[in-house]
Order: C-alpha cells, then structure tokens, then sequence
C-alpha cells in the first residue's frame, strides 16, 4: 500500500468517466462556435458589452467544464481527496481533468491546423495552447497513475504511464519519472537513466522509433 505521502512526494491516457464525457458533448454548440447566439427574450437591453474587462466571458472561469480554470480546479480536488485519502474521490477528479485537458488540446490543435498558411499569429498562438494543454493532460495521467499505484493497481498505472512515456518522450522529465514508476512496478528490468559505470562504452545505444 502506497501512503498519502508517498503519493504526494513522487509528485503528485485508459479511464474516462462516461457520464463526464456525455456531459462535454451536451456543451451548447452555439457557446463555441456561433459568433452571433441567439438571445433570450428581452436581451437587447441587456446585450453584454464585450469590451469591458470586468465581464469576462464563461469559458475563462473555473466554474467552465471546458477551460483550462475548470481543468486546473478539478486538479486541486483531486489533490485535497489524496490528502484525505480518498484515492476513489481522487481517481475520479483526475480522469475528468484529464478528459478536460486533452479535449482542449485537441481543439487547439485542431483551430491550429485551420489557420496554418491562413494567419500564422493564430497558428503559432493555437498550437502553443494545444502543447500546453498536452502537458497538463499527461500531468494529470501520471498523477492519476499514481493514485492507482496508493490503490494497489498496477494494473491500471501500467498503461497511463506507458501512454506518458509515448507522449513526453523518456528524456523528458515527466517521461523520466513515468518510466522510474515503471521500474518500482517492476513491468520494466533496466533503469533509466543508467548509471554511469554501466553505460556501454563500445557502442551507442540504439534510438526507439518515434
């Protein structure tokens, strides 16, 4: 049994919560895709002026299923319900998280590719939005990995983190810490990186395939 605090000093994609997903599709289309909705009856007087600061429009707020805000508050209940030991509570949060980021990330990429060779502040602004949203994607598979690891799942942590390893690539530091829980799980027999006495010294390694 992994503690809490182990859970949280190793740093604190397989499971996706159904009736989270249906809710993502039940989003209003008119939200993300109409420039002009229609208004509700009597709306022509209270018809919001998009150039004030202080009116901010619904998906840059925390109480979104679709942002990054949403995403971000959904990591900081998971991390309370680890505190608690509430590893189910915990599992769940994070599977929405990581259903929210990687949603995102999709249709940043997806903006991105339509504007390429159209207007390339747009494209290079999407696709900047679209790695981080991977990032925060793959974040929350590690920790969910973890979780599974404190709920004495392996099973379950083996293929999020393989699936990290695919995405960050092993020499990057969250492939590393993927691929050294791999190693405690056992799934894996060589560490990585290898010790410097046991690098091979007549040949270089071979390169993995992308």
């Amino acid at each position: 049994m992994v503690s809490s605090g182990t859970v949280r000093r190793l740093g604190f994609t397989c499971l996706v919560s159904l009736p989270f997903t249906a809710a993502l599709a039940l989003l209003p289309p008119a939200q993300a895709q109409n420039a002009d909705p229609v208004l509700p009856e009597g709306a022509d007087e209270m018809q919001q002026d998009l150039t004030d600061p202080n009116d901010l429009r619904p998906l840059t707020q925390d109480s979104s299923l679709l942002s990054l805000q949403g995403g971000q508050r959904l990591m900081a209940e998971a991390s309370g319900a680890v505190d608690s030991q509430n590893y189910t509570l915990a599992a769940t949060k994070l599977q929405e998280a990581r259903q929210v980021f990687n949603q995102l990330s999709n249709f940043y990429q997806q903006l991105s590719t339509s504007f390429s060779g159209i207007d390339n502040r747009i494209f290079d602004a999407q696709r900047q939005k679209a790695l981080e949203t991977a990032e925060m994607r793959d974040e929350a598979t590690y920790q969910l990995a973890l979780v599974h690891r404190a709920q004495n799942q392996p099973e379950l942590a083996v293929p999020l983190l393989i699936q990290i390893i695919r995405s960050q690539n092993p020499t990057r530091d969250l492939g590393k810490r993927a691929y050294q829980q791999l190693f405690e799980l056992g799934f894996v027999d060589s560490p990585y990186p290898r010790p410097r006495n046991s690098q091979p010294t007549s040949s270089s390694p071979a390169t993995p395939g992308s």
